[in-house]
């Protein structure tokens, strides 16, 4: 078994100068830059994220066990194809599942996964998509759960087939169908849920993927959705991983994971260009580990604390309506929703998204509706809550 990637480790090996653009390692480097730098040199400045781990700010940020690992990554030369089987065989055995593949993030794992089922494999067939012609290339999928990740499927020559009930989905499975595929967090919206979804499967001898990207926390869900019995299992490494951005999980059955590895660069074929470096390999397996260790109760209670900070300042504000929600399946973290009458207050919900990422320091929220703000406590960093919550209060006072 691989021994754990530590930031001990890392550091005994020398590797932690080269971070962050900090430019050559080892002494006489010269000081380090404010991290902010990087990107104010470029003319991008940097916001506070209540938002949560989304792609449009970046995910999340990597912790210095991930950073320091990548780093070493990056001083070596490795046979790629070994090293991709090697991490996937210690992340599996970590997290308790048959098989697991590291993925250039969670889209190409949906794509890599739909080439699986596919072509099973199988190598000529491989080579010929999204030329899909004499294999099975229908997936099928429920119109609730429409997301536009559709379009990392139809890359492979994959057609989308739409139901709604059970009755739809049962005349739907033919002789064409490749594959079953399901989006964890519009569970509650579809007609057919989860086990339902795995028994017609089962029936019908069908592949199964669930898209769970960001449902982590808590934890044991890394698990959980192969246990319950799909196939394949998608999450985001640069989410609740807090992983490299471009890099991914698929999890699941060992026969599908062995043929989507097959799918992906440095193979040849439809996921040439959906390269993930070694160091993203490398600094997710740090990710995994790191998150496998943590006190979840401790960092819950910490995400709690900032909420109710947040509700305590706005929740004396004249006009403000504020309440904690934690999300049933996506992001269930705290977050701090803000409600109240555009009309009365006389500041509408975009205004309000737009000066606080007009401020100083911006700040980025998500609009949920007219007259509501959602604020996620998750990618807040130290006393960022404070500062948040005072940027909100001063748009209504």
């Amino acid at each position: 078994m691989a021994e754990p990637i530590t930031r001990r480790r890392v550091l005994q090996s020398g590797a932690s100068g080269a971070v962050l653009g900090t430019g050559a390692c080892g002494p006489g480097s010269g000081p380090s830059v404010p991290p902010e730098e990087v990107y104010l040199r470029l003319g991008v400045q940097p916001v506070i994220n209540g938002i949560g781990t989304v792609t449009n700010l970046g995910g999340s940020i990597m912790p210095p066990e991930v950073v320091d690992a990548m780093a070493v990554a990056s001083r070596n030369f490795v046979p790629f194809r070994e090293l991709q089987a090697r991490a996937g065989e210690h992340i599996a055995r970590l997290i308790g599942v048959p098989a697991a593949m590291i993925s250039c993030g969670a889209a190409s794992a949906i794509t890599c996964g739909t080439a699986a089922a596919i072509t099973g494999g199988d190598d000529e067939n491989l080579r010929m998509l999204p030329e899909t012609s004499g294999m099975k290339n229908q997936v099928v999928q429920q119109r609730a759960h429409r997301s536009g990740y559709e379009a990392q499927m139809w890359l492979t020559g994959a057609k989308s087939v739409w139901v709604d009930t059970r009755e739809e989905l049962e005349k739907a499975i033919n002789e064409r169908t490749a594959m079953m595929f399901f989006l964890n967090k519009a569970d509650p919206e579809g007609q057919i849920g989860r086990s339902e979804w795995i028994e017609v499967a089962r029936d019908h001898g069908v592949p199964t993927m669930n898209d769970a990207a960001a449902d982590i926390p808590p934890p044991e869900r890394l698990r959980t959705y192969v246990e319950e019995g799909f196939d394949m299992v998608i999450f985001s490494g640069g989410k609740g991983l807090l992983g490299p951005q471009g890099s991914g999980l698929l999890l699941g059955r060992p026969d599908l994971v062995q043929a989507a590895r097959k799918a992906i660069s440095p193979f040849g074929g439809i996921g040439r260009g959906m390269k993930v470096g070694k160091e993203e390999i490398i600094g997710l397996v740090a990710a995994v580990e790191r998150y496998l260790s943590l006190d979840h109760e401790a960092e819950r209670r910490e995400l709690d604390a900032r909420a109710e900070l947040v509700l305590g300042v706005l929740g004396g504000v004249t006009g403000l309506s504020c309440e904690i929600l934690v999300p049933n399946i996506a992001n269930h973290v705290p977050h701090v929703l803000v409600n109240w009458s555009e009309n009365d207050l006389g500041v509408t919900s975009a205004e309000a998204v737009a000066k606080l990422l007009e401020g100083e320091p911006p700040v980025a929220v998500s609009r949920t509706g007219e007259g509501q703000l959602r604020i996620s406590m998750w990618m807040l960093r130290p006393g960022q809550d404070s500062v948040v919550a005072e940027r909100v209060e001063s748009l209504f006072t």
